[in-house]
Order: C-alpha cells, then sequence, then structure tokens
C-alpha cells in the first residue's frame, strides 16, 4: 500500500493498521479491543474505562522525569459515509485508501483522518524507542462524533496530567484555544395517509453532488443543504400545482451538511408536462444561486410507479411550512472574535416515510445562551406544527484563555520553527476539550493538527507534506514541555 511508503513512516502504518478496523461511533468494540491489543503489547499500562475509552501510559524517557505529565488525546470513532454510487461495506471493510499528489484519500468513502491521524500519532510516540518526551497519559476516546460519551463519561481518576495536548484540529498553522458547544434537536409527526390521486403521475427527485461537509467547521461556506433544497423544490411545487408528497429521503448524519436528499411526489397526469417544466426552470435558478460554490449539484427526476399512498394535503402544508422555517447555517457571528461563526444550525436529517416524519438537526454556540435561542427556534417551528420535539446531547462549549501558558509555549515554538505567526482561534465544531475541561478544570488544554479538508463526507483528505509538518512540531513540544 503506497501510504505505508509515505513519512513519517511510524504515522502512516500505524493510521494503515487503524483504518483496517471499523470504528463507526456506537459501534466501536472492535477499535477498542485492537487499542487494548496495542497497549499490551508494547508492555504499557493499559485501561479501558467503564464506558470504553481506552487509555495507556507511557513513562518518561531518560532525563524527562521532572516534566510535567502530558495528556495526549484523540477519538477512536469516525464518521462513516459513501457516495450513493460506491458499494463499500463499513460493517466489513477496511477504508480503501489511496496517494493523490500531496493528499491522502479513499475510495467513495470518508477517510478517517479526522481523528485518525491524530491516533496514529499518539501510536507512534508510544511505541518509539528514540523519540524523547514526559511522562504519558494517552487519552482514546469514544462516540465523539454522535454525542461524545466518550468524553462526558471520562473516569478523571485515571489522569494525573497538567497538560493536555488534543490533536483534532484540522488546519496545520491553527492553534485552538475555544470550540462550540452542541445540542441535537429530534422531531417526530405521525401525519394522515391518504389514496394518491387516481391516473397521476409519480416522480422521483433527486438532489446530488453537493459538497457536504463538516456542519460546524463548513457551515460559513455558504454551500448547499440538500434537506433545504429539497425544501424549496417541494414548497413551490405544491403552491403551483395539486401536488401530493409521499416520501422525502434527506441527509445521512446529525453533524454532516446533507449532501443528497430524495423525494417521490404525486400530480395529476394533465399537470405532468407543465409540472416537468417548472422543475427544469427552478432548477436553473437553483444552479445560477449555487453556481460558484457547488460545481457538481445535480437535480434530476424521473417518472416512478405510482404510490398507493400520500401525505394529507394539510399535513404537507404543515411539513412543508416547517421545513422552510427552520433556521439553517449561520445563525450569529462573534460579535468578539473576527470571523468566528458563534452560533448555527444545520438541518441534518429529513425522513417522510409511510406515515412518520422525522427531523434531525445540530445547533452549535461557543455561548450558552445563543445555544438555547436557536434551539428554541428549531423548537418553535417543529411545535408549531404539532410535532413532538426532544432535545437532548447538550454539551458545553471550551472558553478561550488567552493566557495558557500552554498556548504561549506552542505559539513561540511555531514562531520559531516555521517563521509565521500562528492562528490563534477558537473553532466553531465541538471538540471534546469543552467537556473535558469540566472534569480537568485545572488541566491546561489547547488543540491542533495538521490540514485535513472535507471531513466528514466522502471527499475527506489529509495532506501529506502537512502531517509531516505537524509530526515534527508535536515531537518538540513534548521535549519544550515544562518542569513540574
Amino acid at each position: 500500500m503506497a501510504v505505508r511508503n509515505l513519512e513519517p513512516k511510524a504515522l502512516w502504518n500505524h493510521f494503515a493498521d487503524l483504518n483496517a478496523v471499523p470504528r463507526p461511533s456506537k459501534k466501536e468494540a472492535r477499535v477498542i479491543a485492537f487499542m487494548l491489543a496495542f497497549g499490551r503489547s508494547l508492555g504499557l499500562e493499559t485501561i479501558e474505562d467503564k464506558i470504553g475509552n481506552v487509555v495507556i501510559k507511557k513513562p518518561a524517557t531518560a532525563g524527562m522525569e521532572n516534566r510535567q505529565t502530558v495528556v495526549l488525546q484523540s477519538h477512536l470513532d469516525m464518521v462513516h459515509q459513501k457516495n450513493s454510487d460506491t458499494n463499500f461495506d463499513f460493517d466489513s471493510q477496511g477504508i480503501e485508501m489511496l496517494v493523490d499528489g500531496d493528499w491522502v484519500k479513499a475510495n467513495g468513502t470518508t477517510l478517517g483522518a479526522d481523528n485518525g491521524i491524530g491516533v496514529a500519532a499518539i501510536m507512534a510516540i508510544l511505541a518509539s524507542t528514540d523519540i524523547a518526551h514526559p511522562a504519558l497519559e494517552a487519552m482514546f476516546t469514544i462516540d465523539e462524533e454522535t454525542g461524545m460519551t466518550g468524553a462526558m463519561e471520562i473516569d478523571p481518576k485515571n489522569f494525573s496530567g497538567t497538560i493536555l495536548l488534543n490533536l483534532d484540529t484540522e488546519d496545520d498553522d491553527e492553534l485552538s484555544i475555544g470550540c462550540a458547544g452542541g445540542i441535537d434537536t429530534n422531531t417526530t409527526y405521525a401525519y394522515r395517509q391518504v389514496d394518491a390521486v387516481k391516473d397521476g403521475k409519480a416522480f422521483e427527485i433527486s438532489i446530488r453532488g453537493l459538497l457536504g461537509g463538516h456542519s460546524g467547521m463548513d457551515i460559513h461556506r455558504g454551500r448547499g443543504n440538500a434537506n433545504k433544497l429539497m425544501t424549496r423544490i417541494l414548497y413551490q411545487g405544491i403552491s403551483r400545482f395539486p401536488l401530493e408528497l409521499n416520501a422525502f429521503d434527506g441527509g445521512s448524519l446529525r453533524n454532516a451538511i446533507p449532501r443528497e436528499a430524495t423525494a417521490v411526489v404525486v400530480v395529476p397526469k394533465e399537470n405532468a408536462a407543465s409540472f416537468e417544466k417548472f422543475l427544469a426552470d427552478f432548477k436553473a435558478t437553483l444552479l445560477a444561486e449555487y453556481n460558484s460554490i457547488e460545481k457538481a449539484l445535480n437535480i434530476s427526476w424521473k417518472q416512478v410507479g405510482t404510490p398507493a399512498y400520500v401525505a394529507e394535503y394539510e399535513d404537507t402544508l404543515k411539513i412543508l411550512n416547517a421545513l422552510y422555517a427552520v433556521p439553517n447555517g449561520v445563525f450569529r457571528m462573534s460579535p468578539d472574535i473576527e470571523g468566528l461563526v458563534e452560533t448555527s444550525s444545520s438541518l441534518a436529517r429529513v425522513i417522510l416515510k409511510d406515515g412518520q416524519f422525522i427531523t434531525q438537526s445540530l445547533q452549535r454556540s461557543s455561548v450558552e445562551s445563543t445555544k438555547s435561542d436557536v434551539a428554541n427556534a428549531i423548537r418553535a417551528a417543529f411545535e408549531n406544527m404539532g410535532a413532538a420535539v426532544v432535545q437532548n446531547g447538550d454539551y458545553p462549549g471550551w472558553q478561550p484563555n488567552p493566557n495558557s501558558p500552554i498556548l504561549t509555549l506552542m505559539a513561540d515554538l511555531y514562531r520559531k520553527r516555521f517563521q509565521e505567526e500562528p492562528n490563534i482561534k477558537a473553532c466553531h465544531a465541538g471538540l471534546e476539550c469543552g467537556i473535558l475541561g469540566k472534569h480537568f478544570p485545572a488541566m491546561d488544554m489547547i488543540s491542533f493538527g495538521p490540514n485535513i479538508r472535507a471531513a466528514h463526507s466522502p471527499d475527506e483528505k489529509a495532506q501529506i507534506s502537512s502531517v509531516q509538518k505537524f509530526w515534527g512540531y508535536l515531537l518538540e513540544a513534548l521535549q519544550e514541555i515544562p518542569v513540574k
């Protein structure tokens, strides 16, 4: 495998080993066993806590015993997403990686660089015999991508470290010192089904080819949300035609911007030709709107067999009005940190089928009050139509500390090593540091990592030269850790 020949070989080989193990969120049993076996094979103290997090401890190398103990932290799970035309079984297959110039990619699936590169870097350090470092406590958490339950349930008794290096940032010139918290909003509504119009024509409308991406880190980029675009088509369609809605299936993951959506509608046969013209005209409108961003956007339709049942008209209106009204995208920019999205929401999942209408959305904010505000806006839109709303998975943000000693150390080292200023910032994503800070209030924390692009999508890729930059920076940072 070409990836195994890349430098630094130790890191890339551990990444390849890791990517051979299926590791979706909430199904981490195999990767937990893999990490336990890895730690024990090195003769290191290896612990699995009650929730499934893995802790591996390594003593300081000679001459570093008087330095502060460092916690190296990354999460074991990865987002499993593939293109609709990719034949791949995440439960049984390892990720198929390929080298494309300066990038490592996957063959039609997510790569798992988020956060597999961080995990692999820690593994390489734990397995090394020639890397100088202080005492280390490797913290491998589970379920970061779908609830952060590993961080929430971490056992503080397993750690004595005073500095935490989180290796889950995706720009190699960035030092993260803050992050957004989040909350999930899940809704359900039982709609009435009625017979479809007699002699009607049914169409399956599909949206494909959107960029998607991370619903926090990419939310400000103006990318299309397949669920919202499909809602626009249906909303305009039902205002012009006696349109009947049979099905709606959009998005896939709670923390990914939806790339694809499909809907099945029925119109009277006498309206079929004019409905197709409407679709063509509205397609042109959407393509023009997103021409500079969504180069591969594809909106298509085809006639399908007419279903027996459709949603009752009044329920259809309620559903489409609620979907249209729901805020999506940037809700508020930070007034204190230039360029930082403070608050956002992403309509991640829409399912309408067999009498059940379901949505999933994720709200994020670095400020608890505005997180509550946007979550209430989502709640109000769906409760207004009579849907049941459940909000859970609430996790805190990470308040930036510009006077952090580890920030001073890492920023000075960055300037010295790369002859440029690091980008010190908070990010609009749910780093585990926010939760870990509640468990370890005295621990000094920072997050950094290599360039990773299009995380949470099949276009995910990691930059080889950037991984090399990150690796050298990490190793030098370990040598600069101050004394106790």
